[in-house]
């Protein structure tokens, strides 16, 4: 652990000289920040202002991170008031101004799950076209193809994930992409200490994908129940929402796990982060499974029908 952080520290020296010519100089030491499990994240005062400094972590291209699309996805963001502002970015790092917050857990986002349907929602219909792709079935193929490049075999549970994702892509197609976020974990959301308002910050995976997927990644990251996902769909849809609609929601739960398990697969060979990574993967294939085998699957299937999310669309409450 001290040599990863020493190798971190390094890195982090080299790129503040290349930030001081267009932020101003460093003053005092970086602190670390705790919390990321992919990067390095450092709080730094630059030209006066204070910063948050994200060291890219290693090989994350391997898990389907585009850099530009996250520049253009955090400058969007940014425009729309539902980020920290963006400061700098390039190849090894990404500046946000910091901003006095407050962490959120699981309950604080389920109550507040209108505020942040409404941020999703204004984001998801921006004009933003982000020069990537996020599908999660064709993301299980992208991350399968990186394990077995890297001569490991993947986990069993790795083809029941891959099958079940397929079976949801073939009922939901074809569908519109729309920016975004895909990575909607608690640790990715602050409660801003002006105007109590919520952001969303880490915008590492962003892509064009189905706008539903970021209410399902919610939805089960944070252990919402029938009534969040209720007021959920709500709030993002403007109407009351319909059974496709909610078989949507479901399905994209599946799919979110489906993510987060393979990831974990992925990052247990490449990341160099101190965190049990083939345990995150362990956990998430059981979710998984555990929701493939109630009875709705396949009502949910059946009922989300393709093209079905576009439908009946109001104004956000």
């Amino acid at each position: 652990m001290a040599q990863r952080y020493v190798a971190s520290v390094s890195t982090l020296e080299e790129i503040l000289q290349r930030l001081e010519p267009s932020l101003g100089p460093v003053a005092g030491e970086p602190a670390p920040l705790s919390g990321g499990i992919t990067n390095h994240n450092f709080r730094v005062t630059l030209g006066g202002e204070e910063c948050v400094v994200r060291v890219h972590g290693k090989d994350t291209d391997a898990l389907g991170i585009d850099r530009q699309a996250e520049r253009l996805a955090s400058e969007t963001a940014t425009a729309l008031g539902i980020a920290p502002a963006l400061l700098a970015a390039d190849e090894d790092c990404l500046v946000t101004r910091f901003v006095p917050s407050d962490p959120v857990d699981a309950r604080d986002i389920s109550q507040r799950a209108g505020e942040l349907a409404r941020a999703l929602c204004s984001f998801h219909d921006s004009p933003a076209v982000l020069p990537a792709r996020f599908w999660v079935p064709e993301l299980l193929d992208q991350y399968a193809a990186q394990v077995h490049a890297r001569s490991v075999r993947l986990p069993d549970s790795y083809g029941e994930a891959a099958a079940v994702a397929a079976r949801i892509a073939a009922a939901l197609a074809p569908w519109r992409p729309r920016p975004c976020h895909n990575d909607l974990l608690a640790s990715n959301i602050i409660r801003a200490h002006d105007r109590d308002r919520l952001l969303i910050v880490d915008w590492e995976y962003a892509g064009m994908g189905h706008p539903c997927f970021d209410l399902g990644n919610l939805s089960v990251n944070n252990d919402f129940d029938e009534a969040d996902d209720e007021r959920l769909l709500r709030a993002y849809r403007g109407v009351p929402p319909s059974d496709a609609h909610r078989a949507t929601l479901a399905l994209m739960r599946i799919l979110s796990d489906a993510r987060e398990a393979a990831w974990g697969v992925v990052q247990a060979e490449v990341s160099e982060l101190d965190f049990d990574f083939d345990r995150y993967a362990r956990t998430h294939f059981e979710r998984l499974r555990a929701a493939v085998e109630q009875p709705q699957l396949g009502e949910w299937l059946a009922a989300a029908g393709a093209g079905a999310w576009e439908e009946h669309r109001g104004q956000t409450a």
